[in-house]
């Protein structure tokens, strides 16, 4: 989840909380009197007391502030075997070949502040970049790199580092960038455009799939990397840039000149199955909503009347921006809870209502999932089931039920820290559990037989009461429960064939729903969950 700037088109809210990003405006005293060596250090000093004060802050649990700062210090010997960094909980030690030779103590201790054991940590750095020329060939990213990744690896899988390079992918992929709209692909050095996003300039201007560029604004692309030609073709919106391009059926080379517009990478795709409309769901970017609506109404148009119902495939589906998964699931939704958040900051208490306008009118809607459908993708899934708007079809999700808030760093970086649990509709948590289809499909390879046993009521209910009263930290439920129908990696023909076949009977479909309906007072506001213990 990143930082959140608006919503996508209806509002969603009994409470509309804009989930809090907090963006620092670090200010700079001039450098022109500073040394390198003192820019680096106060660098150095913002980055970790910047990254520790907010795992303090607003990480999902209190965490060992003087235990993280020494895990990440210790990685300094990844980078020098030479050097150490012993510690406890007043004090911080850097060794070189076992000999110490520095030597930070905080007077306050364990209570002492994130911002004191930045300082302190800044220090020893500033000591290990002197004595050591191994660490200072590494440069400012691989050291902040293994500081990092060593502090986060000791809160959970999904709280993460991303340094300057890595943060501006992670950005451009949620947000969007200035390009012109093209995916492309480079082998055997040809770079060649594979795919050609639609409302986008590429599109507007004519380029096709399968043209060769062989120049960006006249220089050759010869022994450029993939990421060299992809940062060539990026640039200000509204500037232009020209291509040289070999197509198939064309004699010799020609021009092209582009003007970038602001591109966010596609994350819906559609394709009609007879009278049903399938869109399959990629992940959820800061777009998704919007380009799934205009989606739809173009399966409309061209559907028109006939139109029986709509498939949303999450399979694969990584997740992403949880506000575009809130918007996605209104898109369905007259009423009803969509989800909740509770986490231990104050501001990670939030609830998301739906709103009227239901831009299906009512028409079945079959939900595909399986384990790699997470984060936000089981948000939707579990918001259609438990307001009976939808049949999930697959296997058991991943269960990836938390919130990552995503922080900026003084580098450019980014740190991604869990903050908070989804909660579904009906109050159960997703984390470790996920969401339970349906009608699973795991080890099935008949549609038929699945559907036979529907009609004869032989099809077994979600186990909601069960899944409802177990709690976040109850593991081994979870994982009973989780068998009953074991997450499937691979995607199975099953699932899309039961979908097509279900749609076209509605009672059958109406029988389906009803095997998900969740207990009459399941739906609570239990905020007291948060403070259970949070299992990784």
């Amino acid at each position: 989840m990143g930082r959140v700037t608006g919503w996508p088109g209806k509002q969603v809210a009994r409470r509309l909380v804009i989930l809090p990003f907090v963006f620092g405006l670090y200010a700079c005293a001039s450098t022109a009197s500073r040394s390198p060596e003192d820019a680096t250090a106060a660098l150095d000093r913002d980055m970790l007391e910047t990254g520790l004060g907010d795992i303090d802050s607003i990480y999902i649990t209190e965490q060992n502030i003087p235990e993280l700062t020494l895990v990440g210090m210790q990685q300094l010997s990844t980078l020098d075997p030479d050097l150490s960094v012993e510690g406890d909980s007043d004090e911080l030690k850097l060794l070189l070949k076992k000999t110490v030779i520095e030597t930070e103590t905080l007077a306050d201790g364990e209570d002492a502040t994130a911002k004191q054991w930045g300082k302190a940590a800044a220090k020893i750095l500033r000591e290990a970049r002197e004595k050591s020329p191994k660490v200072t060939a590494a440069g400012n990213e691989k050291i902040y790199e293994a500081i990092f990744t060593g502090i986060v690896g000791k809160l959970d899988g999904f709280s993460r580092y991303a340094g300057t390079e890595a943060a501006r992918e992670d950005k451009a992929s949620r947000d969007g960038f200035g390009g012109i709209g093209i995916r492309i692909s480079v082998e055997d050095g040809e770079v060649r455009i594979t795919a050609i996003m639609h409302y986008t300039p590429a599109e507007r201007i004519g380029l096709k799939r399968d043209d060769i560029i062989l120049k960006i604004d006249g220089k050759s692309v010869d022994g450029l990397t993939q990421q060299q030609v992809v940062n060539e073709l990026r640039g200000e919106v509204d500037s232009r840039v020209t291509l040289t391009l070999l197509r198939d059926g064309k004699d010799e080379p020609f021009d092209v000149s582009v003007k970038r517009a602001h591109v966010v990478p596609e994350t819906v795709s559609y394709r009609r199955e007879g009278d049903v409309a399938y869109f399959r769901v990629f992940s959820f970017n800061s777009e998704t909503a919007n380009s799934l609506k205009r989606e739809i109404n173009d399966a409309k148009d061209e559907i028109g009347k006939k139109i029986k119902g709509y498939i949303l495939d999450l399979r694969n589906n990584p997740g992403g921006y949880v506000p575009q998964s809130v918007a996605t699931a209104n898109l369905f939704l007259d009423e009803g809870r969509i989800v909740s958040i509770h986490g231990r900051h104050p501001d990670s208490h939030q609830y998301f209502e739906a709103t009227d306008g239901d831009i299906a009118s009512g028409k079945p809607i079959a939900v595909l999932i399986d384990g790699n459908s997470a984060s936000a993708a089981e948000i939707v899934a579990a918001a259609l089931q438990d307001n009976g708007r939808a049949v999930l079809i697959g296997s058991n999700s991943y269960g990836k039920g938390t919130v990552q808030n995503i922080k900026p760093l003084p580098n450019d970086g980014e740190i991604k820290l869990t903050w908070a649990r989804f909660h579904a509709p009906s109050g159960y948590t997703l984390h470790h559990l996920g969401v339970l289809p349906t009608i699973c499909t795991s080890g099935q390879h008949d549609s038929d037989a699945l559907l036979k046993e529907l009609r004869q009521g032989d099809l077994p209910t979600v186990p909601m009461a069960k899944r409802n009263a177990a709690k976040p930290d109850d593991t081994e439920a979870l994982d009973a429960l989780r068998q009953s129908c074991p997450a499937r990696k691979n995607e199975d023909p099953i699932d899309l064939e039961l979908a097509l076949k279900l749609i076209d009977q509605p009672n059958l479909y109406a029988n389906a729903v009803d095997l998900a309906d969740p207990p009459e007072d399941a739906q609570v506001d239990d905020a007291a969950e948060a403070l259970l213990p949070f299992v990784p």
